[in-house]
Parts: structure tokens; C-alpha cells; sequence
């Protein structure tokens, strides 16, 4: 159930992320994801670019993982890669740029992330004392 949950939080904290370019433009990715979903027909290009369409799969691995009865951890660890590529290029724009909003968008995803692969690893740990003795 706990890894479901973070996955669960992965998934929201990823939809968190938050960005700025040019002048009076910004967008969290939830909203970006929601205009991409509304305009599906007319925005159909916009899914070949590998900065939409690995984010948007590592999304759906980790809904996935959501409907197994144990989360799948090679799904997990691929969804949160995925994932990863997107939230970590906001928070390096945001640290050049030194715009705390962005910044701040991406830290709980990484702090989710971070405890994420920390209980997984954990976890195994525990496991493979267990069976080594």
C-alpha cells in the first residue's frame, strides 16, 4: 500500500511543476497537460517532442502501478525517470534563472522521488539480509 501511495504522490507532485518563459508567460504542468488533452486533434505534433511524450508515458507507467496489486518497481523506477527528465530541467532553469517560484514547484517531486527510491532500496536491503542471514 505505501508504494502505491508513492507513486500516488509522484504522480501529483509532477503535475506541480511550474514554469515561466517569455514575458507574461507561465503554466504549471497540469495545465499544460490539459491544454495538450483539450486540443488533442490540433496539437497532435506537439506529442512527438521527446520533452511532452517521455514525461506524459512515465505518467501513465506510474497510473499503471496504481492498478497492480504490487507496484511493479521496474515500472516505478522507469515512470520516476521519466518523470525526472521534465521536473529536473525546471528546477536547472529555475536555479540559472533564479526564480524561486520554479524552484519551488519541483522540490516536492524531488523530495517524493528522493524517499521513493530510499524505501525501495531500503526495502530490498532488508530483504536480501533476510535471505542471506
Amino acid at each position: 500500500m505505501i508504494k502505491k501511495t508513492f507513486n500516488f504522490l509522484l504522480i501529483i507532485t509532477s503535475l506541480l511543476g511550474y514554469t515561466e518563459w517569455g514575458e507574461n508567460h507561465h503554466a504549471f504542468i497540469f495545465e499544460m497537460e490539459m491544454e495538450l488533452l483539450v486540443h488533442f486533434t490540433s496539437k497532435m505534433g506537439a506529442f512527438s517532442h521527446p520533452f511532452i511524450l517521455i514525461p506524459l508515458v512515465g505518467q501513465l507507467l506510474l497510473i499503471v502501478t496504481l492498478f497492480q496489486k504490487e507496484p511493479h518497481k521496474k515500472l516505478t523506477f522507469i515512470g520516476l525517470g521519466c518523470l525526472s527528465l521534465i521536473i529536473l530541467m525546471f528546477l536547472f532553469v529555475g536555479i540559472l534563472s533564479t526564480d524561486f517560484k520554479i524552484i519551488g514547484s519541483t522540490i516536492p517531486f524531488v523530495l517524493v522521488a528522493i524517499i521513493t527510491v530510499r524505501s525501495y532500496r531500503k526495502k530490498q536491503f532488508i530483504l536480501n539480509k533476510m535471505i542471506m542471514g
